[in-house]
C-alpha cells in the first residue's frame, strides 16, 4: 500500500514539474478566437499545428486547455482515456454543437494519467 502511495505521489510530482511546451511562435490567440473553426482561421493554422504536434505530446490535459482553450468536444474513451476534439473548419456544429459534424478536426488523445499521447487529424470525431 505504501509503495502505491509513493508511486502515485512520485508520478504527480513528475508531471507537475514539466514545463509547458515551446510552441515556436504558434498563434494560440488566433486558435482560441476561432471557436469550432467556424471562422476558418484554424484551417489556415493546420500546417503550423502539424509542425508542433510532436512537441505537444506529453502535455497535460490541463495545460492543453490553458494553451488552446476549451475543446469543442470532449470524449471519454476506454481505460479512462479521453479525447479533446477541435474542429478546423465550418460545419453543422457551428449552428448547434450537439449536431454531428464531419468537418475536419484534430483529436488529442490523453492517457489515463492525463498526458497527450496521440494527435490525429480526421473528418468528424475519432471513432471510439
Amino acid at each position: 500500500m505504501r509503495s502505491l502511495l509513493f508511486f502515485s505521489c512520485f508520478l504527480l510530482l513528475l508531471t507537475a514539474c514539466k514545463p509547458k511546451p515551446d510552441l515556436q511562435g504558434f498563434p494560440v490567440d488566433k486558435w482560441k478566437a476561432d471557436k469550432g473553426g467556424c471562422q476558418g482561421v484554424r484551417q489556415t493554422l493546420v500546417p503550423d499545428f502539424k509542425k508542433i504536434r510532436q512537441i505537444l505530446k506529453g502535455t497535460t490535459s490541463n495545460d492543453f486547455v490553458e494553451i488552446f482553450g476549451k475543446p469543442d468536444i470532449n470524449q471519454i474513451a476506454d481505460r479512462n482515456e479521453e479525447y479533446y476534439v477541435y474542429f478546423l473548419e465550418t460545419g453543422p456544429h457551428c449552428e448547434d454543437i450537439t449536431k454531428r459534424s464531419e468537418a475536419a478536426s484534430v483529436a488529442i488523445r490523453f492517457s489515463s494519467v492525463g498526458l497527450a499521447s496521440e494527435i490525429t487529424f480526421q473528418q468528424g470525431t475519432p471513432v471510439k
